[in-house]
């Protein structure tokens, strides 16, 4: 994707030396753009529990190099199979990091310690590049959707949550892959931002990457989705995942149900972008089942932002003494759910769905 007129991906190795791994610190967005060098795996454990990467898709990219980065330092199957599990521990919820170290080891395990580095790199940069061609594609069956909300050419108003753009996979991104074919083919639209407190990754992230590709958009308040709908200001509505269910629930940044709640409501259409590496086949009840992260009452109670000074600060902004509590995401019910947006279509929410689309993986 562009970041004003050049071309960037989430992640990808040096080519100065072959080996390093580049990253964009995202938790520096939007005030600087910094590019961060990972030469561990512990450092790669770091930047995915620190967050200075995520998304789903993205998450599962780290992890995989960082497994290479791994068996670089030691070959070795234990000392492998404990950077993997290591890695495995650094976010709960996202069941791409599972998947993607999952995916690692079975390479890895079937190859000879004298020829892991040279396959752990390639199988690490096979999944990133299977990310975007399907981040591709969920662009291409997205786009018909806003050009069905389009009409006759009539400008179409979405609504996101989160930030399920590129900076959250490898490149183009889940829910924001449709919105990017869409405004490069010319279609009149506008996006809807959620701020998405605690820690603004709508305002900070999402914002900072469409207003960089040029995509028109506002940043809204967490709650102002339900008043947009009640007013006929939302067409369609498209969120992100970090992990779907075999029935369909989702789950997906804390507020994600209560938009789909409102678009239930008000009779928008609610569509979750989601790569196939996203769904856990292992989970039935997602609101039973699915891991919910609980993070540090910190994000909630303090706030990063940039002074008129131009100073980059952290404030408080609940009383010293009040205890604050942190559900990192939440599960909205495949109900609530249109439909799916998959890099081999559209399914409905739904395990009969889903296997019509994935029949080897169900």
């Amino acid at each position: 994707m562009q970041i004003d007129g050049t071309a960037y991906r989430s992640i990808w190795v040096d080519p100065a030396d072959g080996w390093s791994v580049l990253i964009i610190d995202q938790t520096l967005l939007p005030w600087r753009l910094e590019i961060a060098r990972l030469q561990d795996y512990e450092q790669a454990f770091v930047a995915i529990r620190s967050m200075q990467v995520r998304g789903a898709p993205l998450i599962g990219a780290t992890a995989a190099y960082g497994l290479a980065l791994a068996v670089r330092q030691d070959p070795a199957t234990d000392a492998m199979e404990r950077a993997a599990s290591h890695l495995a521990t650094a976010r709960p919820t996202a069941v791409n990091l599972r998947w993607a170290l999952e995916r690692m080891l079975t390479r890895l395990r079937n190859t000879e310690p004298a020829a892991r580095v040279q396959a752990a790199y390639e199988e690490a940069a096979a999944i990133a590049e299977e990310d975007v061609a399907c981040n591709q594609a969920i662009g291409t069956y997205g786009l018909a959707l806003i050009t069905e909300a389009a009409g006759s050419g009539k400008r179409v108003n979405l609504l996101t949550h989160c930030n399920a753009g590129w900076l959250a996979t490898v490149d183009w991104g889940t829910a924001l892959a449709p919105i990017y074919r869409a405004f490069n083919e010319g279609i009149d639209l506008h996006v809807w931002v959620d701020e998405t407190r605690p820690r603004n990754q709508g305002a900070s992230l999402t914002a900072w990457e469409l207003g960089r590709h040029g995509v028109p958009h506002t940043v809204v308040a967490d709650n102002a989705g339900g008043h947009l709908m009640q007013h006929g200001e939302v067409d369609l509505a498209i969120v992100g995942a970090d992990r779907v269910s075999r029935k369909g629930d989702v789950a997906n940044k804390i507020g994600t149900y209560l938009k789909a709640l409102a678009a239930r409501d008000n009779g928008v259409p609610f569509w979750v972008a989601v790569p196939s590496s996203t769904i856990d086949w292992s989970i039935a009840d997602g609101l039973a089942e699915i891991p919910i992260e609980e993070r540090s009452g910190s994000e909630v109670a303090t706030i990063i932002g940039r002074s008129e000074a131009g100073e980059i600060v952290r404030v408080s902004v609940v009383p010293d003494g009040s205890p604050a509590a942190n559900p990192a995401f939440d599960v909205t019910p495949a109900r609530l759910v249109s439909g799916l947006i998959t890099e081999r279509g559209l399914s409905p929410a739904s395990e009969e769905g889903l296997k019509g689309l994935f029949p080897e993986l169900a």
